[in-house]
């Protein structure tokens, strides 16, 4: 069983969160846990014995006053967290992924790729690629591509980086819970959509991004970041509504202790709401489903450092928890 680090303080912002835990001769079930470290089996609370976080996502709205109630009861019937595995907290349908979300990130990207003949400063390139990021927050749409819930893994289980991943690369992200059906909604209607929030460490293997054979229809995303556990994914849902402000929260991933992603959502291009409203306008969003909204500059291709066996990652976003993943190399 992959081994959960000890909390040093609250586990998450709010009264409660949502998990999925399993035990020896318990299966997978939905769980309310506390900020204090113990957990309720809301099969047995709501007497319901086939519920997931998933059903209980489509009846978000109905159940939501019921879970606050319980967080707020006490009782007995706590269990300690320390004795269960923690999974993914929620078997998603669809997963949207934001790409180029960050500005700062984006800039990065600018400035590394030189083109040839151009001899500007790197201050000049900064400066021009910091107008596009503006022009682009006003006048353009978010990017977004779809993932598989297949790539989805717990947010404490070995990742599994294929032998035939020659860059796989982390990038880690806040991403939203549908808890009400979206279709068309404006920015303004959108986070009325989201039950809560979570983190994902999209990965991505940098290698097959791109067709080598067929460069001329351009990104690969199924071959370069849906093997199976490049999403690890939790360990909590947190409710919206104990989320002050989606757009203020620190995004931080540490490889082996040393940290290299380290921003504020912020800095994202298109908030939240933005990303929402954007994917309803043409998918139909469904309760449970996740919507990453991008990762922050500090990826393993920037810094000339991508994963390899043996290497931890300890990822955090304010008020969410962190996870905790090793990687570990397949063999040829």
């Amino acid at each position: 069983m992959p081994v959960k680090p000890e909390p040093t303080s609250a586990l998450f912002a709010g009264p409660f969160a949502l998990a999925t835990l399993s035990a020896p001769g318990r299966p997978g079930f939905p769980a309310l846990v506390t900020p204090d470290a113990r957990v309720l089996d809301l099969r047995a609370a709501l007497g319901d014995t086939r519920l997931t976080v998933l059903r209980l996502l489509e009846a978000w709205d109905a159940l939501l006053p019921r879970l606050e109630a319980l967080a707020g009861a006490g009782g007995p019937e706590r269990e300690l967290l320390a004795g269960f595995r923690v999974h993914a907290p929620v078997e998603a349908r669809q997963i949207f992924q934001s790409g180029a979300n960050y500005r700062q990130h984006v800039i990065d990207l600018h400035v590394a790729h030189r083109a040839p003949g151009d001899d500007r400063s790197e201050e000049e390139r900064r400066a021009e690629a910091a107008e596009i990021m503006d022009r682009r927050a006003v006048e353009d749409l978010p990017y977004v591509f779809i993932g598989l819930p297949s790539a989805i893994t717990g947010p404490y289980d070995d990742v599994l980086l294929p032998a035939w991943a020659r860059k796989p690369d982390w990038e880690l992200e806040l991403a939203a819970v549908i808890g009400r059906p979206a279709h068309r909604v404006s920015v303004e209607e959108a986070l009325g959509h989201v039950a809560g929030y979570t983190i994902a460490n999209d990965l991505t293997d940098r290698g097959t991004v791109f067709r080598r054979d067929m460069p001329q229809i351009g990104t690969d995303w199924l071959r370069s970041k849906n093997a199976p556990g490049f999403t690890p994914l939790g360990p909590w849902i947190v409710p919206a509504a104990s989320i002050a402000d989606p757009g203020d929260l620190r995004v931080t991933l540490k490889l082996n202790g040393e940290t290299m992603q380290d921003e504020t959502t912020k800095d994202m291009i298109f908030d939240v709401a933005r990303v929402v409203s954007y994917v309803s306008q043409t998918a139909r969003l469904l309760p449970g489903d996740l919507v990453l909204t991008g990762s922050p500059a500090g990826n393993g291709m920037h810094r000339g450092r991508l994963l390899r066996d043996g290497d931890v990652m300890e990822g955090s976003v304010t008020g969410l928890g962190e996870q905790r993943t090793r990687c570990v190399a397949e063999e040829s």
